[in-house]
């Protein structure tokens, strides 16, 4: 892991790769960068609608999973779900590439009241803006990322190891000094 300009620490992914239980797998696009401003995407809704950034304000969680239906991914979501109750002003976004009936099916097993899901499914925009597509799966990698009220990037994390929690300590600092 390395230092981030604002204190966060992230960790760095030179190859564009992660793993998964130690088979690597490649990162289409580029990698975000703590300071940039925050790219644009489309992502589907549970209700079907669309979700693009403008559609967003304030400070923003991005807590990217492969798929709710596996237990990191579980824990990851009830875990920034559970944080919001802390970070008043913060919005927590969930996205995989699951679709929305899933997505909404997983939601009211959970419980989960205030992460809003949206599924990268459909044109896959957010893992080609964010780097966090897997090419060979064609799902999203694990990763966080923190978008001030200005819109730009102040926390980026992009798990190595796909079956590992993301650093939960630094993306909610983030967020708290976001916000």
């Amino acid at each position: 892991m390395t230092l981030s300009t604002n204190g966060c620490y992230r960790r760095l992914n030179m190859s564009r790769q992660v793993t998964l239980k130690g088979n690597p797998f490649t990162l289409e696009g580029e990698a975000i960068e703590v300071g940039q401003a925050a790219p644009d995407f489309t992502l589907v809704k549970n209700d079907l609608s669309e979700l693009k950034l403008g559609d967003t304000s304030g400070v923003r969680i991005f807590s990217v999973v492969p798929s709710l239906d596996t237990p990191v991914c579980d824990q990851q979501t009830r875990r920034f779900n559970e944080e919001l109750a802390s970070l008043p002003g913060v919005s927590v976004y969930t996205v995989s590439a699951d679709l929305p009936f899933a997505q909404k099916r997983w939601c009211g097993a959970a419980g989960i009241d205030k992460v809003v899901t949206a599924s990268d499914y459909r044109d896959r925009s957010f893992g080609a803006a964010y780097g966090t597509m897997i090419n060979e799966l064609k799902i999203d990698c694990r990763a966080v990322f923190v978008v001030d009220a200005d819109g730009k990037v102040t926390h980026a994390e992009y798990v190595g190891e796909i079956a590992e929690h993301p650093d939960y300590d630094a993306a909610l600092a983030a967020a708290k000094a976001a916000a």
